[in-house]
């Protein structure tokens, strides 16, 4: 039983998951390393590892080293690279659990490999290098030092290099091509030494879509395999379905008279008699406090009135005459022949798609299925 007793909940289908990873893949021709970190964008991250594993992913991608080991916690076996900071100081626990991390400057590489070859480990590295981000990683001009460096040093083995795109999500632009440009030139003058590490990967989801020269030997998409577009301008192709909904139940319905103040500070007055209804979900659980949002009900979108509050929220139902309490609200995703998208919340709240679903907090319980 999906629904449960739960206030509010979410109802993540795994299958999308398995489907939308096995779609990149066919597109792509490549192996995929599915980045699953921030909790899987919110879906979970264990059981979204799992159904990465289910799918046929070959590597998991996490931001952080406590990701990966509650991965392997889970029972998830495959290769995982952090591909974010990690403090030297946890170089031999990440050697130990089998996780790979990233190297972006010689003095970080260097106490990474001092604590490895202090308890006796040696840890695997990718190296990263940054051809127009702006955040972690060498510069172009200085990877193939940065690299002899690292493959001279007891205690790492360099197992892969690979770099970030900043604009792939807009194709029409230039900026991607100038990056892979960059990145082809590293890998050529470490061809020429005999340095190319055994894995080459770049293309995160919007590149894994528009940009087949950034293929390499493995692609790394993220917000592609929760069917989530990775922007307006790049948009998923047919095949691709979102895995992911939020619903709640209503709690009360009630009228309230003319000039009848709603929520704290009285962000919403009532112009005449109105049904209000009341749904246990609030800003503690990701929805924004902001005034516009929406909901469907009975099939019908019906606006939040009031001020988001911490824990609940109200919604104006005169165009749901018959809501009740116990009814099921969908804040996010199908309900009859109406629906919600990620997309539409996200230009509502002045952002984007990933900070929608990341932004949904651990309280809300996760109901999975397939």
């Amino acid at each position: 039983m999906l629904n449960g007793a739960y206030s509010t909940w979410l109802e993540i289908d795994l299958s999308a998951i398995q489907n939308n990873i096995r779609r990149i893949q066919a597109i792509s021709g490549r192996p995929v390393l599915a980045v699953i970190k921030a909790n899987g964008y919110g879906h979970g991250l264990v059981e979204v590892g799992r159904a990465a594993a289910a799918a046929g992913a070959a590597w998991l991608g996490v931001a952080r080293l406590e990701e990966a080991l509650w991965l392997r916690a889970g029972g998830l076996d495959l290769p995982i690279l952090v591909l974010g900071y990690c403090a030297p100081e946890r170089a031999a626990e990440a050697a130990a659990n089998r996780v790979s991390l990233a190297a972006f400057h010689p003095d970080q590489a260097l106490a990474l490999a001092a604590q490895a070859r202090q308890a006796g480990h040696t840890l695997r590295v990718h190296v990263k290098i940054d051809t127009g981000m702006g955040r972690l990683g060498m510069f172009a001009a200085d990877a193939v030092a940065f690299v002899s460096l690292l493959a001279s040093t007891p205690g790492l083995t360099v197992q892969g290099i690979f770099t970030h795109f900043a604009r792939a999500d807009e194709p029409e632009l230039n900026q991607t091509d100038r990056q892979i440009d960059a990145f082809d030139a590293v890998l050529a003058s470490l061809q020429a030494v005999g340095l190319r590490p055994p894995l080459v990967h770049a293309a995160n989801s919007a590149a894994a879509l528009y940009f087949p020269r950034a293929y390499y030997d493995m692609v790394r998409p993220g917000i592609a395999i929760y069917g989530l577009h990775p922007a307006p301008e790049a948009p998923l192709p047919e095949g691709f379905r979102p895995a992911l909904s939020w619903k709640a139940r209503l709690a009360s319905v009630k009228e309230l008279p003319a000039r009848h103040g709603v929520g704290y500070n009285y962000r919403y007055i009532t112009q005449k008699r109105e049904r209000i209804g009341v749904i246990p979900v609030g800003y503690a659980d990701g929805f924004r406090r902001r005034l516009g949002n929406f909901a469907l009900v009975g099939g019908r979108r019906v606006p939040v009135v009031g001020g988001v509050c911490m824990d609940q929220c109200m919604l104006q139902l005169d165009e749901v005459p018959d809501a009740k309490p116990g009814d099921e609200v969908v804040l996010l995703g199908r309900q009859g022949e109406a629906a919600i998208t990620a997309e539409e919340i996200a230009q509502a709240w002045g952002t984007n798609n990933y900070e929608v679903v990341c932004g949904l907090q651990a309280r809300v319980p996760r109901l999975y299925f397939e």
